[in-house]
């Protein structure tokens, strides 16, 4: 009997940067199938697929494409690079998984037995989106057997355009999280900085809200702030000046524990704009395992559930981070703040990326009935 023989996924996201969903779902695919994450393509001098085996067991897959061709050719390049992958390693019964609509005719050609879209964010609302995005993804639409969302307020968006879509908000690995809550040496880049800490980690793009961190610097210029993350579409002039705000780069994923170990109070100071309005970030349950105290601007997947059941506080200006801030910090050892953990880690031990992977591949089952799937391809596979 044949199987599932590997699964193909198209991202948008270089694997190599910021650590998040796609990472933590291919990782886990890579358990069960050989699993190909084609990135977008780097142009150069000439045309070539770029491999490398991840410790995780995970192909990243680089195509390299001639520069200055127009779209169409370069895709077109790229579609025959990815046939060629497809040819190689055999691959007969495997999985599409996309994560982004805008290079759906690099896979064109493709015969998967199952398309998975994985709707992670709503990128047509992002800086700088192209025109087209909202074409390709009615396409891609037309070809999924089943779209899952990165939060519950996308589900309601993404649910009109399609009969079978789930959400599957973040999750998050609490192992991981709460290695911050045992002793551990301050990383050398913050260890002098004066206490009180309020931490963010993150892509600096724009949905940071520049404006409200500014201002909150100013307002109490004896707290650090402190920033982690790459910068993206903003430029430097876009960003905080203040003296105590502290950009520390980008990290490793392995190391996150460490910084927010030494944090007095993590913050999601995201702005209410396009390319917030449905996203459900990544480290609100990350933040909450590693037992730091947690300000959020109202996002409404950070105010639905976590806001309501008062696992964070919610401001939206800098007079409203300043105030819970300054409750944060002055309760943070008494009874409010540890009944106030206790429910957020009776709330977060229920996630984990595991039982979101193990979830979304029973809905994948249940897309290989809908498509009559042949008996030859064997269903344990996926359960």
């Amino acid at each position: 009997m044949a199987t599932i023989d590997g699964l193909i996924c198209l991202s948008h996201l270089r694997w190599n940067f910021v650590f998040q969903r796609p990472q933590h779902l291919m990782r886990r695919a890579a358990q069960q199938y050989r699993t190909y994450y084609i990135e977008e393509p780097i142009f150069g001098d000439a045309d070539f697929l770029e491999t490398s085996l991840d410790s995780s067991g995970v192909m990243i897959c680089v195509p390299h494409i001639t520069i200055h061709l127009s779209a169409e050719e370069s895709q077109a390049r790229t579609a025959r690079l990815i046939d060629q992958l497809v040819q190689q390693e055999g691959l007969r019964t495997y999985i599409l998984w996309v994560y982004t609509p805008m290079e759906l005719p690099v896979v064109s050609h493709l015969s998967p037995v199952l398309t998975v879209y994985d709707c992670m964010d709503e990128l047509s609302g992002f800086r700088f989106a192209p025109s087209l995005l909202q074409d390709r993804e009615r396409q891609l639409f037309q070809q999924a057997d089943v779209v899952f969302t990165g939060g519950y307020h996308l589900w309601e968006k993404k649910r009109l355009h399609h009969p079978n879509v789930y959400p599957f908000p973040s999750s998050v690995d609490v192992a991981h999280f709460r290695q911050a809550r045992l002793p551990q040496a301050d990383p050398p880049d913050q260890a002098s900085l004066p206490a009180p800490r309020l931490g963010f980690y993150g892509v600096l793009d724009e949905r940071f809200d520049s404006a409200l961190i500014s201002e909150l610097a100013r307002r109490r210029p004896e707290w650090s702030i402190v920033l982690i993350g790459p910068t993206v579409k903003v430029s430097a002039e876009e960003l905080p000046h203040e003296p105590n705000v502290i950009y520390l780069g980008q990290k490793r994923y392995e190391e996150l524990p460490a910084y927010l170990s030494h944090w007095d109070v993590a913050m999601l100071p995201f702005a209410r704009n396009e390319a917030t309005e449905f996203i459900s970030p990544t480290k609100t349950p990350e933040y909450l395992a590693a037992g730091v105290p947690v300000v959020s601007t109202a996002i409404h997947d950070v105010v639905h559930p976590y806001g309501d059941m008062g696992l964070l506080q919610i401001a939206d200006d800098a007079a409203g981070f300043e105030a819970a801030i300054q409750d944060l910090l002055a309760t943070r050892h008494q009874d409010v703040a540890l009944r106030r953990q206790a429910q957020a880690d009776l709330y977060v031990d229920r996630l984990s990326w595991d039982a979101t992977w193990c979830a979304m591949q029973a809905r994948m089952t249940e897309a290989l009935h809908r498509n009559s799937l042949p008996e030859h391809v064997e269903e344990s596979t996926y359960v």
